[in-house]
């Protein structure tokens, strides 16, 4: 049997999107259940729109997410001899055809389908016109001769037997008037010389797939298997494009999604395995096939993202959530200073509650961060002579304490709440204001114990609480 071949085939003309990086996480992830191989081919033939700087970032996005091609990247733009060269062949044998019809015809054809409101398909004039009967002023493109009569059946391995009828497929173009190759053909060429075994693509993509079967038996090529997956709608069920928000991985990656936790939701966008949701990346490939994708469109829920990066935020492994954090922090924040480093790592038991990206616990880390405390106007308000009173007397009373630990912090607060003849939000509040500019935040001993002595003292002794 032939090794398993599958590949992505992305064109760099813009930011790779979410919907193309689950449809490269199927191919990979099938590639490697069946011990087989996964390339990444770039279609760059769009001379116009292909930019460098997209091919950069579906590399660096796919890298990101976990997925790893294996040899070097393959360019499409490389191979238009090839293309040509089979474009020739089929010309050749008789499969494809010379058509010279001028543009003005043709919009004229398009013009008159728009009429009758029906589908446009080019009327096959240079079908079967000699050679002899060309106009000499016009550079031909060269057409395919697709079948007219019966229907045909696609065996797909996601959507079932899809049957359509030939007549409904155009002769379709395979070489423009410039001598360049269309989608269609260097698609076709490019996967018959790269041996791929199967065609895993967005459903968008089944019509294509219809002309280039006819392309490969045509050649005689031996065909690979197609699979098409149902795309991913918004939450609002329309179909998701580059312009929605939240479409490319730098926009989960700037709010601090984790790559472990988006790939294992985009994983269950549109698959599953029995009832289970989370799937370590060993997992993932060993329970990964083709029979568990469903056949309807996934809608891309945002809360459902956040929920799973609660949950890898809580469960991995904390030296892991704090390498990431430090990136994320370096990328799209202020890197954190080595003198803060082991105090938010330290702390990261309680930063991490409730916290459903890495931006919130960035957020939840301010207090420890900044050197200088930020106040919120309304809550320093609060600090009334007797708040400052209680600051005062923790002050006297922590100053004395050899070592900081909840239990000698305890002691202190329960005295303070007792000689204050108050509760313990009537200590706790102002001291956490005194310490982070909010009444809000964590816990009062979880603040104390993070800052250290040095830094309690110094904040505690701002003249404001004086």
């Amino acid at each position: 049997m032939k090794k398993v071949a599958t590949r992505f085939a992305p064109s760099p003309t813009g930011p790779l999107h979410i919907g193309g990086v689950r449809t490269a996480l199927f191919n990979w992830l099938y590639s490697k259940n069946q011990k087989g191989n996964f390339y990444l081919r770039v279609e760059d033939t769009d001379k116009e729109r292909s930019k460098e700087e997209y091919k950069n970032q579906i590399v660096k996005s796919l890298k990101w997410i976990g997925i790893n091609y294996d040899g070097e990247e393959y360019i499409q733009s490389k191979k238009i001899e090839d293309h040509i060269k089979v474009a020739n062949e089929l010309l050749k044998n008789g499969h494809a055809y010379k058509c010279y019809c001028s543009s003005e015809e043709i919009e004229e054809q398009k013009k008159r389908a728009r009429q009758k409101k029906i589908p446009y398909i080019y009327n096959r004039k240079w079908r079967d016109k000699k050679e002899s009967d060309a106009p000499k002023d016009i550079k031909p493109v060269i057409r395919f001769k697709s079948k007219i009569d019966g229907t045909s059946i696609l065996k797909d391995l996601v959507q079932g037997d899809v049957e359509i009828d030939n007549n409904t497929i155009e002769d379709f173009i395979i070489l423009r008037n410039d001598g360049t190759p269309t989608y269609n053909l260097s698609a076709s060429v490019d996967d018959h010389q790269m041996t791929m075994t199967h065609i895993i693509r967005g459903d968008d993509h089944k019509i294509n797939t219809f002309k280039q079967i006819q392309i490969y038996q045509a050649m005689k090529w031996e065909l690979p298997s197609f699979a098409h997956i149902p795309l991913i709608h918004t939450i609002e069920g329309k179909k998701l494009s580059k312009r929605d928000k939240a479409s490319t991985l730098d926009d989960y990656s700037k709010i601090g999604i984790m790559p472990d936790a988006l790939r294992n939701y985009l994983l269950r966008l549109g698959w599953s395995y029995k009832d289970k949701e989370i799937f370590t990346l060993e997992e993932s490939i060993k329970h990964f096939n083709l029979e568990g994708i469903g056949k309807s469109p996934s809608k891309l829920d945002m809360s459902r993202i956040l929920s799973m990066n609660e949950h890898y935020i809580k469960n991995i492994n904390e030296d892991n959530l704090f390498n990431q954090l430090t990136e994320y922090c370096k990328l799209y924040k202020t890197e954190i200073k080595s003198d803060k480093k082991n105090k938010i790592k330290k702390s990261l038991i309680f930063l991490k509650n409730k916290a459903k990206t890495l931006e919130d616990i960035f957020n939840n880390s301010q207090f420890i961060i900044k050197d200088d405390v930020n106040f919120n106007q309304d809550d320093i308000k609060l600090i009334d002579d007797k708040a400052k009173k209680v600051i005062s007397d923790f002050s006297a009373k922590f100053s004395k304490i050899d070592q900081l630990t909840r239990e000698n912090l305890e002691l202190i607060i329960n005295g303070l709440i007792k000689s204050h003849n108050t509760n313990f939000k009537g200590v706790g509040q102002p001291l956490r204001i005194a310490l982070t500019g909010s009444k809000f935040g964590p816990g009062i001993y979880d603040i104390l114990i993070s800052l250290g002595k040095e830094e309690i003292t110094k904040r505690l002794s701002n003249k404001i609480f004086v």
